[in-house]
């Protein structure tokens, strides 16, 4: 993470001198929330031929263990380390209609899994811990519930974790309030005034609706 633009460099004289490079992370796939996506870049910039292989990714090995219905997913990575802005960030994901995937660290999850209950409330929670490895293990619990069953046992603290929210209850709001928005932007109403219609009308939120008509126009 700290010489990858060195490396680039370096690499990508090796593949104009006709060797073959293979980029290998041991701790997931290099580019999803893990570095490498720099050397991939300047690789391609360069005209090299980047050639992905198959290989192990926490979020979908635990999405696929997880037992949850959700159609969608949003995968977000790891949340910002200071309080605040966690419970900020994790507020702008509320009333997403998706299951929600986090990547975290053990000395921070007991904070990000107690924002999430504080933020989320009702929902179902899937916490994987060390995936693929000799000590995986794989719970799934009511997110009110998650933070005494950590505590409970301080072996469940340990290792790199993959927690999954399950998507906002009743999200045929969220979907009724995007149909509206849509409507409304169509109708040429300002981004704000109609963020805030679409809201009263269907009872989705307001700020995560105003974020989709930013979105929408861009």
């Amino acid at each position: 993470q700290h010489n990858e633009h060195e490396a680039a460099a370096r690499i990508v004289e090796k593949l104009r001198a006709g060797e073959a490079v293979a980029l290998i992370s041991d701790a997931g796939t290099p580019g999803i929330s893990d570095p490498g996506a720099r050397i991939v870049a300047a690789v391609r910039a360069a005209g090299g031929k980047v050639v992905p292989l198959p290989g192990p990714c926490a979020a979908t090995t635990a999405l696929s263990a997880s037992g949850l219905v959700d159609e969608h997913f949003l995968f977000y990575g790891f949340l910002p380390s200071k309080g605040g802005q966690r419970r900020q960030a994790i507020e702008s994901l509320r009333d997403y209609p998706c299951a929600l995937v986090f990547y975290e660290a053990p000395h921070r999850v007991l904070e990000t899994v107690a924002d999430l209950a504080a933020v989320l409330g009702e929902r179902t929670l899937v916490i994987a811990r060390e995936l693929t490895k000799l000590f995986e293990s794989i719970h799934s619990c009511p997110l009110t519930a998650a933070l005494d069953w950590l505590q409970g046992d301080p072996n469940r603290q340990r290792g790199e974790f993959v927690l999954i929210v399950s998507g906002v209850p009743g999200g045929g709001e969220s979907g009724e309030g995007e149909r509206v928005l849509q409507l409304l932007l169509a109708d040429g109403l300002p981004v704000k005034q109609a963020a805030r219609l679409a809201a009263e009308i269907s009872g989705a939120s307001k700020n995560a609706l105003y974020a989709r008509a930013l979105e929408l126009k861009e």
